[in-house]
C-alpha cells in the first residue's frame, strides 16, 4: 500500500519501548564503527553554494587559515564554514577566520586561525561574532583554544560595529582571561602579523609560540611608530620573534618555521595536564546503523511541508538503529526516546508534526528523566510550531507550550540540535534553536528557518497595511534559506546528512570534557 507521495513505505528498522522490532531493510551498508578523522578530511568545511574563497591565496596565507589547522588536527569539525557568504559585498569570505573542533594528541581543541588574505585578517564584525562563538564552544566544553594568529586588528571602515559594545572585539581578550581562570588553556601560534587589537591575542595567551621572519607582534605597526616619533624601524626589528623571545618575553617560543610551531604547538597540548570527567554512564561499543543512512536523501521531501517519520531519520542515524522509544502512543507529534550513538547514550526528541499540548507535555516529561540521568539531548528539528486556534488555546496551549519552553532552557546536561526540515516560530524555541544554548547547532542543506512560512507572513501583513503578497513571499523564502542563516551564524554550519552522526559523535565527546551536573528534584509528570 503506498503511502501519500505514492512510494512504497519503508519497513522500519528501530525498537519501540514494547521490545518489538520490525525486520531489518534487505538492504544494508555497513559503516566503519567510528569515523575516520585519521583521513585529513574535515566535516561541515563543504561549501555549498558557489565558494567565493579567494584564488590568489598565497602560499603562506593557506598555511596561516585553514591548512594549518588541518595539519595541526587532521580529526576537525570546522564551525561556521559559510560565514559572511554573500555579505559585505563578498570582501569577506568565511568572515576571514576558520574555526573548529580538532583532536590534537588526542584531546579535544578548538581552533581559531585569522586568514590574511581576507584584509589582512581583519575583524569584519562577522568575525568578531565567529571567534566569539567558537570561544563559546570552548568555555561550554572545558576544551583548550589554540590560535593560529595572522591579523591587522579591526577592520577599521566599519570600527563602529567591531570596537566598543559587550560582544564586540574587546570581548574576545575578556573571554581569553576568563577562561584563562578557569584552567582552559589559551595558546597562540604568532604566524603572520599581529598589529594593534590583534596583538592581545597571543600577549594574553598562557603560552605563545612565534614564528622566525614572518611572526610579529605589535601595538603600533612601523608606519605609525613614523608618524609618532619619526623612528624607521622594520616590523621584525619591532615586533619580531627575537625580540619577543629575547627582549619582552612576549613570546615563549622561538619557531623556524610554521612547521615547527604547529610541531611546538602539539607539544604543548601533549603537556597539559588534566583528563575528562568520568561519564555518570558507560559507554556501549560503537556500531553502524542497522539501516543505510544514505537512504537519508531519498527521506527528505523537496516540500518542507510534507512531513517525514522521524523513526526513520532516526534509524539511519543511531548505532544499530535501535531506537526505545519513550510514551510512543501518547503526545504522537512528538517522538522521544533513548539511543547511542557511536556508543554514547544520547536522549532524542524528533517531530513529527506540529506541537499540541500533549506533545509538549509529554516533551517536558522527557527532558527532566533524561537531566535526571545525565544523558545528553538531541533535537531533530522540523517544526511549523504550536497547534492555533480556539479549542487548543481554551486548552492552554500557550501553558503546555511554556512547560516544554522551561525545560529544554533549564536542562543541565549538554543539548545538541540538528535541524533537519522547517524550524518556525515558536517551535524553534521548544526544540533548542540558537537561544536556548546547544553545544552545537547544524542544519541540513533543505532545511527553512524564520518567524513564520512565507504565505502566511503575507497574509498577516496584508491584513494590517498595504503590502505586495508577492514581495513579502519572496521575503521570507529568501531570508528563509539554510544559507542566509549560516551566513549570520544563527548556527553553527550546513552539513551533508551523512555527516550528521560522526558530527554529534565529536561534539558528544568534547561534551564530556565538562562535568554534567546533578540534579537536586525528582522527576515531575506533567
Amino acid at each position: 500500500m503506498a503511502d501519500d507521495h505514492g512510494q512504497e513505505p519503508r519497513r522500519r528498522t528501530f525498537r519501540h519501548s514494547t521490545g518489538e522490532r520490525a525486520d531489518p531493510a534487505p538492504c544494508l551498508v555497513r559503516h566503519p564503527a567510528r569515523p575516520n578523522f585519521a583521513s585529513g578530511s574535515c566535516i561541515g568545511s563543504k561549501r555549498w553554494p558557489s565558494s567565493p574563497r579567494r584564488s590568489n591565496a598565497s602560499p603562506k596565507s593557506s598555511v596561516a587559515a585553514a591548512g594549518a589547522w588541518k595539519v595541526l588536527s587532521p580529526s576537525c569539525v570546522e564551525l561556521n564554514a559559510l560565514a559572511a557568504w554573500d555579505l559585505y559585498d563578498g570582501e569577506a569570505p568565511a568572515a576571514g577566520m576558520v574555526t573548529g573542533i580538532g583532536v590534537v594528541e588526542g584531546r579535544e581543541c578548538v581552533i581559531v586561525a585569522n586568514d590574511a588574505t581576507v584584509k589582512g585578517g581583519s575583524y569584519f564584525p562577522l568575525t568578531v561574532k565567529k571567534h566569539l562563538r567558537a570561544q563559546e564552544v570552548a568555555a561550554q566544553n572545558n576544551l583548550p583554544c589554540i590560535y593560529l594568529v595572522d591579523s591587522g586588528g579591526a577592520f577599521l571602515p566599519l570600527q563602529d560595529e567591531v570596537f566598543p559594545d559587550r560582544d564586540h572585539f574587546g570581548r574576545i581578550f575578556f573571554n581569553q582571561a576568563q577562561m584563562s581562570a578557569r584552567g582552559i588553556p589559551q595558546i597562540a601560534v604568532v604566524m603572520g602579523s599581529c598589529t594593534a587589537g590583534g596583538a592581545y591575542v597571543p600577549a594574553m595567551s598562557d603560552e605563545t609560540i612565534i614564528v622566525r621572519g614572518t611572526g610579529t607582534i605589535f601595538i603600533g605597526g612601523p608606519p605609525l611608530v613614523k608618524a609618532a616619533t619619526g623612528q624607521d624601524v622594520t616590523a621584525e626589528e619591532l615586533g619580531g620573534a627575537d625580540v619577543h623571545t629575547r627582549q619582552s618575553g612576549v613570546a615563549d617560543y622561538y619557531a623556524l618555521s610554521d612547521e615547527h610551531a604547529l610541531a611546538l604547538a602539539r607539544q604543548i597540548v601533549r603537556n597539559l595536564q588534566g583528563r575528562k570527567p568520568e561519564p555518570p554512564w558507560v559507554q556501549a561499543p560503537a556500531e553502524p546503523p542497522a539501516a543505510d543512512p544514505s537512504e537519508l536523501y531519498g527521506l527528505i521531501p523537496e516540500d518542507f511541508r510534507h512531513q517525514t517519520d522521524a523513526r526513520e531519520l532516526i534509524a539511519r542515524i543511531v548505532d544499530g538503529s535501535r531506537f526505545d522509544e519513550f510514551k510512543a502512543l501518547y503526545g504522537e507529534t512528538l517522538v522521544t526516546g533513548f539511543a547511542h550513538i557511536e556508543g554514547y547514550p544520547v536522549a532524542i526528541l524528533a517531530n513529527n508534526g506540529v506541537l499540541f499540548a500533549e506533545s509538549s507535555q509529554k516533551g517536558a516529561h522527557f527532558i527532566e528523566l533524561a537531566t535526571k540521568r545525565r544523558i545528553p539531548l538531541v533535537f531533530l528539528q522540523n517544526i511549523t510550531g504550536f497547534m492555533v486556534g480556539q479549542e487548543y488555546e481554551a486548552g492552554g496551549i500557550a501553558r503546555d507550550g511554556a512547560k516544554l519552553v522551561m525545560a529544554v532552557a533549564n536542562a543541565s546536561v549538554p543539548k545538541f540540535t540538528v535541524i533537519v526540515g522547517g524550524s518556525f516560530g515558536a517551535g524553534n524555541y521548544a526544540m533548542c534553536g540558537r537561544a536556548y544554548e546547544p553545544r552545537q547547532l547544524w542544519m541540513w542543506p533543505n532545511a527553512r528557518i524564520s518567524v513564520m512560512g512565507g504565505e502566511q507572513a503575507a497574509t498577516v501583513l496584508s491584513m494590517v497595511g498595504d503590502t505586495d503578497p508577492d514581495e513579502i513571499r519572496a521575503k521570507y523564502e529568501r531570508e528563509g534559506s539554510p544559507y542566509y542563516s549560516t551566513a549570520r551564524l544563527w548556527d553553527d554550519g550546513i552539513i551533508d546528512p551523512l555527516d550528521t552522526r560522526h558530527v554529534l559523535a565529536l561534539g558528544l565527546s568534547s561534551a564530556l570534557n565538562a562535568a554534567i551536573p546533578e540534579t537536586t528534584f525528582g522527576v515531575f509528570r506533567m
